[in-house]
């Protein structure tokens, strides 16, 4: 029997044979150097991608290996719910309470069953808690949330640094890395522009390259003076005002000032600056040592346009800190994205696409692997991902997202110079099912196929906002900037006695509240909490002021499929399209739901770290903000007009159809002899 616990060998599951329905009792031991040549997971839901995934996140921490994990959705966090103990109060804080009450239990009842599911779980899979508890002292697990302060805050907005030497000696990489980053700026400015036609683009770019050729690190307000004052004279061939105007300059400044006046954009000027050797590895303690680090980039709660800026931010930063490192065939560090969808799309450019190629094609030889994971193959660029040696494939829901998963397979092989049967190959995919993977790896001789083992991690499903926060306090201090300020309060306070000495008044014994409210961090968590419920309760007036928007579709292809039916020319199409907006008036009242469950949230945390820094008592929510009952009003009120309108149409019909009457019954009357 092979050993489990073996050194670059990552424990996955066992070999499942698909005829029989069964698995057997043979590990599938999967080799880390593979994965320095990337790998892709494919899988509807309900498939077991994400179990595969964390499971081999498991393994990476196990043998020391450090990751950067991109988070869309939340899943990831479940990393940090490893209980080596197993006992029924670890699972309870992280249990569905909801799921308990439909099956008709109480939460420490369901708790208890959580515990032995998952005691009994890991047991089969000769995983035991000495496993786990290895898992947890192997690797430091950190949840970082740029633009927020649930998780531990990051930002990339403090400064564009300047790329190390050896990337700006690379001129293709340098002026790779120079286009990428202008892109993510100007999508963040939701500006679609065009590296060769648009004039901000090569603007900017020419402001980055004069600047980072320097040596130069540039912060948010030194580029903002630079597109104001720009350190050249001109563009190509053409003077600088003919080829972008002052007063347009000045446009571009104002924008992007306004984004970051904008008081949804103070979390992004917080928190610890962007650095990947800080991702991948602790500072070193008093002997030297450092820890690997398992680094979650939760993203969950940004706008598309702020997840596209950062992580191409993210990507650029990874790829100049690649080029950094000595070359190796064993496995560095990893970098794996959840639902890469979006990024690496096959026929756009998004700024993301070009320094994840980049990565795919070039990492390999500095030991970093990439591991990339989805549900929707046809939203991939496959030629890319044939530089992916390792394909895990799981349930597919289409036949279309089966014949672009084959392309995949066919360049990868190809790229490998090995075979690949086809026919061989669809068969097998066509008989997985959940938790059974199908492995296609370029270095070894035949696909396997696999059931998951069991996940050490509790999966929990998506972490809520208040649960990411309750993971990171106890590191919280650790990483906070403003940490040193509050470190010289106690001097402030040794000085205020003085005075007190003189008039030791009931009225100075207050004195401990000032200094709270004069703590910068304490502050600024209040702020930018205050500014998330401001945002929340906008985000639930306007979903609950555009209710009434699904009625004229939904009422016109109701009355189209009457009149239909009553000509007796009803097709299947317009009894479709009635389904198809009857589906999107459920999610304009699923919305309002959506954004009330985040309101409250934002309430609890605004009113905790209000709290925390006036001493006052934490208020309950009321059951709605005030804007909420202005927009149901509003509503209330169009909808007693629309019914009046109605009625007042009908009556006003219905009196020229009486006065038709009349006027036939006049006419057909026979005239008195």
């Amino acid at each position: 029997m092979p050993d489990l616990e073996s050194r670059n060998h990552f424990y996955l599951g066992r070999e499942h044979d698909l005829a029989a329905g069964e698995t057997s009792d043979r590990p599938l031991l999967y080799k880390s150097k593979d994965l320095t040549t990337h790998a892709v997971c494919v899988g509807m839901t309900g498939s077991g991608k994400t179990g595969l995934c964390l499971s081999l996140l498991e393994e990476a921490a196990l043998d020391g290996v450090p990751a950067i994990c991109i988070d869309p959705k939340g899943d990831l966090g479940n990393l940090l719910l490893g209980f080596p103990e197993l006992k029924p109060d670890d699972f309870k804080p992280w249990v569905d309470e909801s799921v308990a009450e439909r099956k008709g239990l109480t939460p420490d009842q369901f708790a208890q069953q959580t515990a032995e599911l998952w005691k009994n779980g890991l047991a089969s899979w000769d995983e035991g808690p000495e496993r786990i508890q290895k898992y947890n002292d192997s690797v430091e697990r950190l949840i970082f949330t740029p633009g927020a302060s649930h998780g531990l805050p990051m930002t990339v907005l403090k400064s564009f640094d300047a790329p190390p030497k050896a990337l700006r000696e690379d001129n293709d990489a340098f002026l790779q890395r120079v286009s990428s980053a202008v892109s993510a700026l100007l999508a963040l400015l939701d500006i679609d522009a065009d590296p060769v036609r648009s004039r901000e683009h090569i603007f900017l770019s020419n402001v980055l390259k004069h600047e980072w050729n320097a040596g130069k690190d540039l912060s948010i307000a030194d580029l903002i003076r630079n597109i104001q004052h720009p350190p050249f004279k001109t563009v190509g061939v053409l003077d600088l005002e003919t080829f972008y105007a002052e007063k347009d300059r000045t446009k571009l400044a104002m924008d992007l000032n306004n984004l970051l006046a904008s008081p949804s954009f103070a979390g992004w000027m917080t928190g610890q600056p962007l650095n990947v050797q800080e991702l991948y590895y602790s500072p070193p303690d008093s002997e030297g040592r450092v820890k690997p680090r398992l680094s979650i980039i939760s993203i969950a709660h940004l706008s598309d346009s702020e997840r596209m800026f950062f992580v191409t931010i993210l990507l650029n930063e990874i790829v100049a800190w690649m080029r950094t490192q000595p070359g190796t065939g064993s496995l560095r560090s990893l970098l794996y994205m959840d639902e890469v969808f979006g990024y690496f799309p096959p026929t756009k450019n998004p700024p993301s696409k070009e320094p994840m190629l980049t990565l795919l094609k070039q990492a390999r030889a500095f030991g970093l692997g990439c591991v990339l994971a989805t549900q929707n193959p046809v939203d991939l660029d496959y030629k890319g991902l044939s530089n992916a040696g390792t394909w895990f494939l799981g349930r597919l829901q289409t036949e279309r997202d089966k014949m672009r998963v084959m392309e995949g397979l066919e360049g990868a092989s190809a790229q490998a110079g090995s075979a690949f049967d086809k026919q061989a190959m669809e068969r097998t995919l066509a008989g997985v099912g959940s938790r059974v993977f199908l492995m296609n790896n370029v270095h070894e001789d035949e696909h396997r196929v696999f059931h998951t083992r069991w996940a050490m991690s509790y999966l929990a499903g998506p972490l809520s906002r208040g649960q990411i926060q309750k993971l990171m306090d106890p590191v919280r201090e650790k990483f906070a900037p403003p940490e040193p300020q509050a470190e010289e309060e106690p001097e402030s306070k040794a000085e205020e006695p003085q005075p007190q000495e003189e008039e030791p008044t009931p009225k100075d014994e207050p004195a401990p509240k000032p200094a709270v409210e004069r703590d910068p961090a304490l502050l600024q968590k209040s702020q930018a909490a205050q500014l998330e419920l401001k945002e929340r309760e906008s985000e639930l007036f306007w979903s609950t002021l555009t209710i009434p928007g699904f009625i004229p579709d939904l009422g016109y292809r109701v009355w189209d499929l009457l009149q239909a039916h009553q000509n007796k020319k009803a097709t299947t199409r317009r009894t479709s399209s009635v389904n198809a907006a009857v589906g999107r008036a459920g999610d304009r009242f699923k919305k309002p739901f959506k954004a009330w469950g985040m309101w409250k949230e934002a309430f609890a945390e605004h009113q905790e770290r209000k709290a925390k820094l006036t001493g006052d008592l934490i208020k309950a929510p009321p059951w709605l903000p005030m804007s909420a009952w202005v927009a149901i009003v509003v509503n209330v009120v169009l909808l007693l007009v629309v019914v009046w309108l109605i009625m007042s149409l009908l009556g006003q019909l219905q009196g020229a159809t009486d006065q038709l009457t009349k006027s036939d019954a006049l006419r057909e009357t026979p005239a008195p002899e």
